[in-house]
């Protein structure tokens, strides 16, 4: 059987859709690239912001013109599996993140005909769809944090660790096959193995110590973590071992402490700042890497200065920023002074333009200094190498090293890169 797969939303629901395509690829099916050339066509999908969903609903109706068998799993059939069944019945099978212990048997049972035979989720059958090198690791799942403009906790539940063994043995299979640098993923990655101890204490730093010292890992990286969870004892890990990225991916959404005692969030402006120059002042080459949101109801135009104000003033590495999208069931949804989007939009416009000339000071300060790069690609028309050193995410998102080399190098070398230049986003430079 042929199966056509797309995977919709972040990095954590990916790792979910390489789960789900290892026991189809154990189970004989062939995966294809084309909706056309598939028996069966799966969409994994997310339900976290309007425009995100509005690209579900968009990709389930492109892939029904092929008049193949259709499965809709993910988030967004999670929240809203009783609006497809009624809006979308042509859709087959619709699996929500619930029925993923026993998805084996379901598929069992819509593909009996066929007479396969599907084993549960493991990630030992995991199909890496991202580089091989770089691959993502899911340490936890769901969140406790019920910001007032988040729909996760009712989509994904409440916060669990994964069992710590398992972290490592997948960690070990990784680097087997390949793997030079691991990516921990969750929906609060700070807060991993605190519901797995008694003093309810974050275990991050421990796991990301005893991961480092898995042979053929060089690198270490942490996403996805919440500002008042990080702990010095993290902090301490990043700084003293080599193989930790000193990396920080800290969404703190605002800065004004009125937006964000209304969105719920713990800790406040003094808080962050302290947070962030405490992280900048143990750890001078620190990437930080925050996302905004802007447009939040009650924001006023004072709010939005204190965020713009600030942000000039620290200079973030990397930002991100997103004009507030109300979602149903969430206590925003329904609060007073709600923002028009055209004073959204121009407030995400003016942030996004000082963000780019910050980014641009900053990459400048990079000309001369040489990156520990990992190499992931090769285009042999213009002899240059594609890769990505500590202060670059594998999410596509920040940019990455573009270099070359009078040495033929291997895809999955880690090689040294002298910064030459800069172009947007990415770092120019020859390999030494």
């Amino acid at each position: 059987m042929k199966i056509g797969f797309i995977s919709l939303g972040c990095a954590k629901n990916l790792v979910d859709s390489e789960m789900i395509l290892g026991i189809l690829k154990q189970a004989g099916c062939q995966i294809v690239s084309q909706p056309e050339d598939a028996d069966a066509i799966f969409i994994n999908t997310c339900g976290f912001i309007e425009s995100a969903k509005q690209e579900t609903l968009d990709t389930i109706s492109e892939m029904k013109i092929y008049n193949k068998k259709l499965i809709v799993t993910g988030c967004y059939a999670k929240r809203y599996k009783e609006k497809l069944e009624k809006e979308m019945p042509f859709i087959d099978k619709i699996i929500t993140l619930q029925d993923y212990p026993k998805i084996h048997l379901i598929l069992n049972d819509l593909f009996i005909e066929e007479n396969m035979k599907f084993s549960p989720l493991r990630y030992e059958n995991r199909m890496l769809t991202t580089s091989t090198f770089s691959p993502y690791v899911k340490i936890g799942e769901g969140c406790n944090n019920h910001c007032t403009y988040c729909a996760i906790p009712l989509i994904r539940g409440k916060f669990r660790s994964a069992p710590f063994d398992q972290i490592i043995s997948e960690c070990k299979l990784l680097a087997e096959n390949g793997a030079k640098e691991i990516n921990l993923i969750s929906q609060d990655t700070s807060r991993y193995g605190s519901d797995l101890n008694d003093n309810h204490e974050s275990q991050l730093h421990i796991l990301v110590h005893e991961i480092s010292k898995i042979e053929g890992i060089e690198m270490v990286r942490v996403l996805y973590l919440y500002p008042d969870e990080i702990t010095d004892d993290l902090i301490n890990e990043i700084k003293n071992n080599p193989k930790a990225m000193a990396y920080f991916d800290i969404p703190i959404q605002h800065i004004s402490n009125s937006v964000l005692k209304k969105m719920n969030r713990r800790g406040d402006k003094d808080l962050i700042k302290n947070l962030l120059n405490k992280i900048k002042k143990q750890i001078p080459e620190a990437i930080i890497r925050t996302t905004y949101i802007v447009g939040f109801p009650g924001e006023t135009d004072e709010d939005f200065k204190e965020l713009y104000d600030f942000t000039e003033e620290f200079e973030f590495d990397r930002l991100g920023a997103f004009a507030y999208s109300k979602e149903e069931d969430t206590p925003a949804y329904s609060m007073k002074d709600q923002i028009s989007d055209e004073i959204k939009q121009e407030r995400l416009d003016k942030i996004m333009r000082l963000q780019k000339k910050i980014s641009r000071k900053l990459n400048k300060k990079q000309v001369g200094k040489v990156h520990h790069t990992l190499v992931e690609n090769y285009d042999p028309e213009t002899n240059f190498y594609y890769g990505r050193s500590y202060a670059f995410a594998p999410d596509d998102i920040d940019g990455m090293i573009v270099f070359q080399s009078e040495k033929e190098i291997e895809i999955g070398d880690i090689v040294d890169v002298k910064i030459t230049t800069i172009f947007g986003h990415d770092l120019i430079g020859d390999a030494l």
